[in-house]
């Protein structure tokens, strides 16, 4: 019973009290009769009118009022007195039901509060003994393969130590092999390891519940043979290059190599500065830099109307006050894009605000053909690696446009419903070309079949700046709402959104309003920041690995200042599949970085 409850019936029994003794007390002819009275109840004497008026009530006063202490009605006994319970339910019986009901339903809902509390529970002790499950599943294969490893290693060592004493090499004989050695660089490691536990975690459980879905539903797009369609004019790649089929099926070893990606590096270390000071221009946004075929030289291209070539070793050389171009070539209008041929070593095309699309000579730093077809500005132009006579541009006037170094004219256009902000062909497939949209997709053609997307990417907060492939069945893009996302390809459809085939969303970096860049080599992923930072990440892991801040440079002392003055960085470019990173930020400052 509830404190309410009680309080209610004890209130009950005093109003009773006061009824029944105001009924005796009340009605006397005179005072002298009331002081009659009242002297009689001190004997246990009660006024005959009182008597026959209230019988029940006289027997209780009577017993209440009983010479013997111990023989007077106790608490309880007053409570389950047949008057008093007469008198409660007459006077307050619906205070009593209600009273009654109440108490019900605080019980039904303590009930269910801890009914449903249980039930959570239950779920997540459920949920718990799954992740356990998984977690001991994987170790005893980590375990498993780990003493293969050492076995096979350390026969190999003993197999060794014994040729090397037959042939008088090893003086001493072979105690120990060490295994496992700790590291201030594995120390480190841990350290980033367990400062992003819970990030990793989710990584972890999320790649194994994708596998376990493709385990139990294989189903893929039937015409998938697109990804990997490898009719072309030269060969560039090798077929196992990047993540092997084996890998793809294996749950443990694939995060365990990307555990093993991000802890290869932890830092960026400065190479190189590129000081190419221009006083006469102080606006030096560089959008765009690209390595030419043999990774000798690397151009850039922004609103300076300028393409400038630069000699990669020079960048190294540290005692150079001021890098000079080995080539500038002059454009008409602002500069977007600039892309170098991976198989004519110089040509290059590049796109401006104009809409006009320039083919460039490099050797002798003359255009050779312009193509005008767009009717706003072009923000990004690719040369297709597998065919390299082919590019396509992406423009304002909501189309990609298909060029070819031999014709004059557009030979393809591609409509879309908005702004083109980037294109970029697959070098696995000479058929498929993907591109991002101002409105917030990503899209994937089948050149032999422009009339539909082969499949439209959705996800994304706001325009899509940047498309790059990392394989040959997975596109990674960029957009402004500071986010990219991984795609499989292979989990697409031609009808509609393909929603669920984002795998993976990376973020730590800032970009909301302008181009930071995109590079990608070997699963590495490294883009900029409007915080005027450099970011890479790995493909399988949703946190940066490292970042590195760009600085600001002084235009009369060419020193390196923290201010950042608003700045962020614009491009970024791969060296290949080496290291390193060429940079460039918004005030034309260009960073050789290595990871290291």
């Amino acid at each position: 019973m509830t404190g309410s409850a009680i309080f209610r019936q004890i209130s009950t029994v005093s109003v009773f009290f006061y009824l029944s003794f105001n009924q005796l007390l009340s009605g006397f002819e005179s005072w002298e009769v009331h002081v009659a009275a009242m002297s009689g109840l001190r004997h246990r004497i009660l006024p005959p009118s009182f008597l026959s008026r209230n019988p029940k009530e006289a027997g209780f006063l009577l017993w209440l009022l009983h010479p013997e202490p111990s023989s007077r009605p106790t608490t309880r006994g007053i409570l389950q007195f047949d008057l008093v319970n007469e008198s409660r339910e007459n006077s307050y019986g619906g205070d009593m039901a209600s009273s009654v009901e109440e108490d019900d339903a605080e019980s039904e809902l303590l009930l269910h509060f801890l009914l449903s509390l249980k039930e959570q529970k239950q779920k997540q002790a459920s949920k718990l003994g799954e992740d356990i499950g998984c977690l001991e599943a994987d170790i005893q294969e980590i375990e498993k393969r780990n003493l293969s490893r050492t076995t096979n290693a350390l026969s190999q060592t003993l197999k060794e130590s014994t040729s090397a004493r037959e042939f008088g090499f090893l003086k001493e004989p072979l105690c120990s092999v060490a295994l496992y050695r700790s590291s201030p660089t594995s120390n480190k490691n841990e350290e980033r390891l367990m400062k992003n536990i819970s990030r990793l975690e989710n990584a972890y459980f999320s790649m194994r519940s994708q596998v376990q879905i493709q385990d139990t539903d294989a189903i893929t797009r039937s015409d998938k043979e697109l990804l990997k369609n490898r009719d072309r004019c030269f060969s560039i790649q090798n077929e196992n290059e990047g993540w092997g089929v084996n890998q793809t099926n294996d749950r443990v070893g694939e995060f365990f190599s990307g555990l093993c990606k991000y802890g290869r590096y932890n830092k960026f270390e400065v190479r190189g500065i590129l000081r190419n000071g221009d006083l006469l221009n102080p606006a030096n946004v560089i959008c765009a830099l690209s390595f030419d075929r043999d990774e000798d030289y690397f151009a850039t291209a922004g609103v300076s109307k300028k393409i400038k070539i630069f000699e990669y070793c020079a960048l190294l050389n540290d005692s150079v006050d001021i890098h000079y171009p080995v080539m500038e070539m002059a454009s008409k209008s602002k500069l977007s894009w600039v892309c170098w041929n991976s198989y004519i070593k110089n040509y290059l095309a590049s796109t401006d605000h104009e809409g006009v699309v320039q083919l460039w000579d490099a050797s002798t730093g003359q255009g050779f053909s312009r193509f005008t077809d767009h009717r706003k500005r072009a923000w990004s132009v690719d040369f297709s690696q597998l065919d390299p006579t082919k590019l396509a541009s992406g423009s304002d006037d909501f189309s990609v446009k298909i060029w070819s170094i031999n014709e004059k004219n557009c030979i393809g256009t591609i409509r879309n419903a908005a702004n083109v902000c980037c294109v970029q062909f697959s070098s696995h497939s000479s058929h498929l070309l993907s591109f991002g949209s101002a409105d917030y997709k990503t899209l994937c053609f089948d050149l032999r079949n422009t009339r539909i997307p082969w499949c439209t990417l959705a996800g994304h907060g706001k325009a899509v700046s940047y498309v790059k492939f990392l394989d040959a069945e997975t596109l990674v893009s960029a957009s402004t709402d500071n986010t990219l996302k991984l795609w499989d390809l292979k989990k697409t459809s031609s009808s509609g959104s393909s929603t669920a085939a984002c795998s993976l969303t990376l973020s730590g970096h800032t970009n909301e309003k302008n181009f930071v860049g995109l590079t990608v080599s070997d699963g590495y992923i490294v883009c900029g920041s409007e915080t005027n930072e450099v970011y890479a990440y790995y493909r399988s892991l949703p946190m940066p690995i490292t970042s590195h801040k760009f600085g600001s440079f002084d235009p009369i002392t060419g020193k390196e200042t923290g201010d950042d003055n608003g700045q962020f960085v614009s491009s970024v470019c791969w060296r290949g599949k080496s290291n390193t990173v060429v940079a460039a930020n918004s005030s034309g400052s260009i960073k050789l970085l290595q990871m290291v």
